[in-house]
């Protein structure tokens, strides 16, 4: 009997293995199908994008390095400088001069060897040199330079035909689109990196002259300013200029000069020997949410217009005071720093098509870009300009010429004169307008300080000074 009961359980055993091992590996799996109930949809929506578009490749930087690399240069800048009086000097009665190199980087953008680089790259130099790619070295010539853009341009003379970078069109590059920066980073030649813009018409320096920079996340540290900022078809759109750091090295963000603006600079240097700038004749800021609000108006960009300077292109088209900008020939206006950039791309007697809302209607305006003189003269290193009735308002006076940027040193460290002082008379001649100070630079050229024996002029307190030189 217990034979038998063993039989029973192993025969049993045998055949459940057998059941599974043929559900496991021999039987066909029958598909369930769902029948799908249109009239009840889901809950929850649905996204299919995934099934409709195709994953984008990786983009291929190989060709926009290669042909780059060989149209980046490197510039070293000498500089000499008096360094203190040692035993030696008090003997022969003259400091020793010592030499400082400064390293840049420079973008060939022809064949016949002009280079533009920034102009902090070869400010104050006293001997210039260029190394290309292939390592020859060719002292190199300033043929200009505009440091309000912070471009410069170079000449080498080449004994061959060299590689070149073509301009691109910076006005066109979209937020998120990959490029490449190259330069000469801590003396490391022909480096690559690649990055994304990160935002376009940056300014870093607010209450200064309004920038229009490209920003990169593209690693970009000291000896990179000047080189390029190229997109994967290797189209310079823009020169690598500066970066914001408390370690005075890359953490994140780069700016770069847009290709436009600097093209822009160099044709006008070679053309004219210096930077034509136009003026579209408006003093604003830019639009936003809390003016919206107090102009009763739903949109918020643009950049609204506080005052229209007289004689100026704004003036004869009949732009008025609170009107928004919100074009310029089809370029989108958000901001302050967005139109600034676009004009500094123009030159004088250029027409613009501007585009804003007055009233809540749009309407379009024809503007010629003036020449900035009709506004400013640069004399005695500033630049100086006519009072805006603001300006004579607060300051208590009808006369006189305002301080919009000064270089020089002299008459800040002695006088406190900087920006926003008002000059209201030099060596007895009262200055009532720029034609004054126009007429002092036809006489005495661009500088007089060897000249001047009596300086007038009102400080930012608007306390007025008299000082006699003598």
């Amino acid at each position: 009997m217990k034979k038998i009961l063993t039989l029973i359980f192993v025969s049993a055993l045998g055949g459940i293995l057998t059941l599974g091992s043929y559900k496991l590996f021999l039987e066909k799996e029958n598909p369930v199908v769902v029948e799908s109930n249109l009239n009840n949809p889901a809950f929850l929506p649905t996204n299919n994008i995934s099934n409709l578009f195709k994953t984008a490749e990786n983009p291929d930087f190989t060709m926009a390095a290669e042909n780059t690399v060989n149209a980046v240069v490197h510039v070293k800048n000498v500089t000499l400088s008096t360094g203190q009086y040692t035993l030696q000097d008090l003997f022969s009665g003259k400091p020793s001069q010592r030499s400082q190199l400064g390293t840049g980087s420079g973008v060939i953008i022809n064949s016949d060897g002009y280079i533009i680089t920034n102009n902090h790259v070869i400010r104050n130099s006293d001997k210039l040199s260029v190394t290309l790619n292939n390592n020859k070295t060719y002292e190199a010539t300033i043929i200009g330079s505009d440091p309000k853009t912070d471009i410069a341009l170079l000449k080498i003379e080449p004994d061959e035909e060299l590689p070149y970078a073509t301009f691109g069109d910076s006005d066109t590059v979209k937020i998120g689109e990959w490029v490449l920066a190259v330069g000469n980073p801590f003396n490391l030649t022909s480096t690559v990196t690649a990055g994304i813009i990160s935002a376009k018409s940056r300014n870093i320096a607010p209450g200064h002259d309004n920038h229009s920079f490209i920003q990169t996340d593209a690693a970009v540290n000291p000896g990179n300013s000047g080189g390029a900022l190229v997109n994967t078809n290797g189209e310079l759109i823009g020169i690598n200029t500066a970066i914001t750091s408390q370690t005075g090295s890359y953490i994140g963000y780069s700016f770069a000069v847009p290709s436009n603006i600097a093209r822009k600079v160099v044709e006008d240097i070679m053309e004219y020997g210096n930077v034509q700038n136009g003026v579209l004749g408006i003093k604003g800021g830019t639009f936003n949410s809390e003016v919206a609000k107090e102009m009763g108006v739903t949109y918020s960009e643009g950049v609204i217009v506080a005052e229209v300077v007289k004689n100026s292109g704004a003036e004869k088209a009949n732009i008025k005071e609170n009107d928004i900008i919100k074009k310029l020939d089809n370029i989108e206006i958000s901001k302050f720093e967005d139109l600034s950039g676009y004009i500094k791309t123009k030159r004088p007697n250029d027409v613009v098509a501007v585009e804003l809302l007055r009233d809540g209607e749009i309407q379009t305006m024809r503007v010629t870009l003036t020449n900035p003189e009709v506004f400013s003269v640069n004399f005695m290193k500033m630049e100086l300009q006519d009072l805006s009735e603001a300006h004579k308002e607060a300051y208590g006076t009808d006369y006189g010429v305002v301080v919009k940027d000064t270089q020089n040193k002299w008459l800040y460290s002695n006088l406190g004169i900087t920006k926003d002082y008002i000059i209201t008379g030099i060596n007895d001649t009262k200055i009532e307008s720029i034609q004054d100070i126009t007429k002092l630079k036809d006489k005495y050229g661009d500088d007089m300080m060897d000249d001047i024996k009596k300086l007038e002029y009102i400080n930012r307190r608007g306390d007025k000074k008299e000082v006699l030189f003598k």
